[in-house]
């Protein structure tokens, strides 16, 4: 199930930002996040804040926290939202639509939802509209109707296309169904597609993950997305490795699978912009996610959904009877706050920055990690040539052992 929220101060009823939260609003990147919360099943290694129809029951419907009402029900908070940021901002540059499973709202709803985002804020002539979607949940009908709607990005969940690993997953789709879509997104004239991948799932092989990488980079997608699998507390998948039924992932196996990723996707013409993301031209990266990585700001609508502008970062009440009871009573969602300070600023940036191809000027770091990076030059962490133009760049290797690298640097 979901985790948590963190702790944090308190937001007003009006959701309003302190004053100087907003008075460079516009100067850097500005980007929304839509979370549609709902699912048809749970896979078992999922803890994403996702809920099915049983779990939701019978309130859904009574406070419009279905999916039939929740554009209406964004709408309001985009309203909020409206009156709490600076009329004269800047327009969005890209929505992103995560979950759950997005696909689950028709095509017209998300197109609902984008229409009234562009009516309140405005959108970048060059607007980027991602949308997550589910193999199973999409055909061509569908995407055909998504690309009208406004949709400019697909993100297909394939994660395998190897029967036994998507068993291991709960996955409900068939192998070659994200296979498929790819296809039809591109007849719907779709030109950035992408798919995520995840390695490291229990009794995968080498072979298997090859298998998998071949059959995506086959499929000719422009972006592909690798994922180490987290077994995280309270799923279905950490209670069997708890019991001993599946094995615990290896860290060694998922090093190699890393490599092995890529070493594929490199030969196939993409590209690594983060350690997690493969790309065929810099037109094919996820510039949503670039936002996040490069100190961009945003206001994420719907339950447990984050945002972070000038400073100021908050999150909403995670369940979506709770998010739509605030609404209907004409309240914030935000369920908590904080304030970055300077440091906390400059820390979040490091490990951003570091995660990127691009890398992060050496001017951001403290005398202490700078001389670290001498010794990480040396253990063949960091690129050398890069290093002596001072900029700070992961090799392959310093790619592997990135959360200790960004560990010493911080």
């Amino acid at each position: 199930m979901p985790g948590t929220l963190p702790e944090g101060e308190s937001v007003p009823e009006d959701g309003s930002l302190p004053c100087d939260a907003t008075q460079g609003f516009g100067d850097t990147p500005f980007g929304v996040y839509v979370h549609v919360p709902f699912c048809r099943t749970r896979c078992g290694y999922c803890d994403f804040n996702t809920y099915t129809a049983a779990e939701l029951g019978a309130r859904a419907g009574q406070n419009h926290a279905s999916q039939a009402a929740y554009p209406e029900l964004i709408a309001r908070e985009v309203d909020l939202a409206a009156k709490v940021l600076p009329a004269t901002g800047a327009p969005a540059r890209t929505i992103f639509f995560g979950g759950g499973t997005p696909t689950l709202l028709a095509p017209a709803q998300l197109g609902e939802i984008i229409g009234k985002i562009g009516g309140s804020f405005g959108l970048a002539s060059d607007v980027e509209v991602t949308v997550e979607a589910n193999p199973e949940t999409v055909g061509p009908a569908e995407l055909e109707q998504l690309r009208a709607a406004g949709v400019t990005r697909l993100s297909f969940g394939m994660q395998s296309a190897v029967p036994h690993v998507l068993r291991v997953l709960d996955r409900e789709h068939q192998p070659g169904r994200p296979l498929d879509c790819v296809r039809w997104a591109r007849a719907a004239g779709f030109e950035h597609v992408s798919l995520d991948l995840i390695y490291g799932t229990p009794g995968e092989s080498d072979d298997d993950w090859r298998r998998s990488l071949t059959a995506a980079i086959e499929a000719g997608p422009d972006h592909v997305s690798a994922y180490a699998l987290i077994v995280e507390d309270g799923t279905r998948l950490a209670a069997k490795v708890r019991r001993g039924e599946i094995a615990a992932p290896d860290d060694d196996a998922m090093a190699d699978r890393y490599l092995i990723a890529d070493e594929l996707l490199g030969a196939a013409g993409f590209r690594w912009y983060e350690l997690s993301n493969w790309a065929k031209t810099d037109k094919s990266q996820s510039r949503h996610n670039l936002l996040y990585w490069t100190g961009g700001e945003w206001w994420g609508f719907g339950p447990g959904a984050h945002s972070h502008v000038g400073g100021v970062r908050w999150w909403n009440v995670k369940h979506p009877a709770a998010y739509a009871g605030r609404l209907n009573e004409g309240k914030s969602p935000a369920a908590a706050r904080e304030r970055l300070t300077a440091a906390m600023s400059r820390m979040e940036e490091i490990m951003l920055r570091a995660r990127l191809a691009e890398g992060l000027p050496l001017a951001l770091l403290a005398d202490a990690a700078l001389a670290d990076s001498e010794r990480m030059v040396a253990d063949s962490l960091i690129d050398p040539s890069a290093h002596a133009a001072g900029r700070l760049v992961l090799t392959p290797r310093g790619r592997l052992l990135a959360d200790a690298v960004i560990r010493d640097l911080t």
